[in-house]
């Protein structure tokens, strides 16, 4: 399982010019292979008149996902350049739409690939993408007594802090990187004299900042 990959920050639409034809290219995060579906019908709804909607998507953090369309433009020369823009800068679970509004120059081949290529690029770097690092979910339970100060404690120590649930017991859901479940333990045995108790759950993707 990947340690890290990363994803467009947000949804979004840049416009670039390229011989006076007009390639907007519309980003968006996709979770699934039907969200990135539902994207690419939902920007060619909203161009209807334009000569081609191309598209590209990656889901998966392996990337196990990929697919391209050339939307009648010479094969290769759209969908294809867009899929590597997003391969190259290691961009996952996003989708790409590059709406091309014919300017009345013929861009050749090359040129396309370029173009269609260059706009995900572009896009990519208005917009901006956000890295989503691995992590191990896990539950702390302590007494009411030192709960405050423990989430406090986390909070401050950068642990990701999820959900504080005030029962019998107070129980914090926390994320921790695989590597550092050890350190925590032994951490978490100081700060409250050994009465917590830790839970390891399943594992999930949590954000580590912009790029």
């Amino acid at each position: 399982m990947h340690e890290q990959y990363r994803t467009v920050a947000r949804e979004g639409v840049h416009e670039t010019e390229v011989s006076r034809s007009r390639f907007l290219c519309a980003l968006a995060p996709a979770a699934t292979e039907q969200e990135a579906q539902d994207f690419v019908a939902r920007v060619r709804r909203e161009h209807p008149t334009a000569n081609h909607n191309c598209y590209a998507y990656v889901v998966g953090a392996d990337a196990s996902v990929q697919k391209a369309s050339d939307d009648g433009e010479p094969g290769g020369t759209a969908g294809v350049p867009m899929l590597q823009m997003l391969m190259r800068r290691d961009v996952r679970y996003a989708v790409a739409v590059v709406t091309r509004y014919f300017g009345g120059v013929k861009l050749g081949a090359g040129g396309l690939i370029r173009a269609y290529g260059g706009a995900v690029g572009e896009a990519l770097d208005a917009i901006g993408t956000t890295t989503r690092r691995r992590y191990r979910l896990a539950t702390v339970t302590v007494d009411h007594q030192r709960a405050g100060k423990l989430e406090n404690d986390l909070r401050a120590t950068g642990t990701a802090v999820h959900e504080v649930t005030y029962a019998e017991s107070v129980v914090i859901a926390i994320g921790l990187p695989d590597a550092e479940v050890d350190t925590f333990r032994d951490w978490l045995a100081d700060a409250t004299a050994g009465s917590a108790t830790l839970e390891l759950g399943g594992e999930a993707y949590g954000d580590a900042g912009t790029g």
